[in-house]
């Protein structure tokens, strides 16, 4: 497997309003997110716990599902919403909050697209590529998608932005692929659910408008810190410091989230004149990153071949495989 990321970024970037006929692989078949993130990257259990501890709880948001048609699993109905369930419980996923940026992918001119928290706006790069907070989801991109046989991100930017190649340059599934959770192996690892359904009365409505507040955000990262793999137990004492944690979280992205919030056009609109990245998240804290220059400098180093090639991004530059679509493992 290998990719080029420059320039990209296109599994980090909401860029269906800059995408004829706005690919939305995400939302087929009965279960659609009740957001309407693009992309999400959904979290394992100690990775939501790694956030907690390093105060970026501020960072995450959950991922519920409509259940359109009834599952094996059941539903669950809460705010008048169908909702995915597991043993009547409300299912979700934690992943990464995508607030709107001023990004330039596909050599486009600056322009208002949500994107991962973690996407440097200037470099397309993630700022916690390589740190012990990477997802794993992200790092093993689009390897997931290529052991399963379906579409990845890069090959519908292709499509739309490109020539075939040019972004997924060698589509060989990676050796020893790791974390492919499917099924009743995500259930508490990956996929959880929410104990007590009567207490998201509200919750959900606010959730589907997009106008979820912190403590909405809160409850489900503690629910997910607190869950056991393989079950639905899910601890008290735990779930109740993590969800304290969750509030206390006064982070760089958290700050940064607000700001581009507060700046922002609406999705797709110029960003000529839209602040730097530099002023709004470095400047609060968040780790700069290296640049295409330097990625192309240690790819050559490590592989003299390399040298007049497209330069690949390092591993994977922020993305995630379809496994995500779905609570019991995806619907592709």
């Amino acid at each position: 497997m290998r990719v080029n990321c420059e320039g990209c970024a296109g599994c980090c970037v909401d860029w269906r309003p800059v995408a004829p006929g706005s690919p939305d692989h995400e939302r087929r078949g009965p279960r659609r997110p009740l957001d309407d993130a693009y992309n999400l990257v959904p979290l394992t259990r100690d990775e939501v716990r790694g956030f907690l501890d390093d105060g970026l709880g501020d960072a995450l948001v959950p991922r519920l599902w409509h259940d359109d048609a009834g599952t094996a699993t059941g539903s669950v109905t809460v705010d008048g919403v169908d909702l995915a369930a597991l043993d009547g419980r409300p299912a979700f996923f934690v992943g990464l909050r995508t607030p709107p940026k001023p990004v330039a992918p596909f050599d486009l001119d600056r322009t208002w697209l949500r994107t991962c928290t973690f996407l440097d706006p200037e470099t397309l790069q993630c700022r916690i590529h390589g740190d012990e907070r990477y997802p794993a989801e992200c790092a093993d991109y689009p390897g997931h998608n290529l052991v399963l046989g379906v579409e990845t991100e890069c090959e519908r930017v292709e499509a739309t932005h490109g020539d075939p190649g040019e972004r997924l340059v060698d589509a060989e599934p990676p050796p020893g692929q790791r974390g492919l959770l499917l099924g009743s192996h995500a259930v508490g690892a990956k996929v959880f659910a929410y104990p007590d359904p009567d207490e998201l009365t509200g919750v959900i409505h606010r959730l589907r408008r997009g106008e979820e507040n912190p403590a909405d955000r809160a409850r489900f990262v503690a629910v997910a810190a607190a869950s056991a793999p393989g079950t639905l137990a899910v601890d008290d004492a735990r779930r109740e410091a993590a969800r304290e944690a969750a509030l206390a979280a006064d982070s760089w992205a958290g700050r940064a989230i607000d700001e581009w919030t507060a700046a922002a056009a609406g999705p797709g609109e110029p960003a000529g004149e839209a602040p730097t990245g530099d002023e709004v998240e470095v400047d609060r804290g968040a780790p700069r990153t290296p640049g295409w220059a330097a990625v192309r400098a240690a790819s050559d180093a490590d592989d003299p071949a390399n040298a007049d090639a497209d330069a690949p991004g390092p591993g994977r530059q922020d993305g995630r495989a379809d496994e995500r679509d779905g609570p019991a493992g995806g619907n592709g």
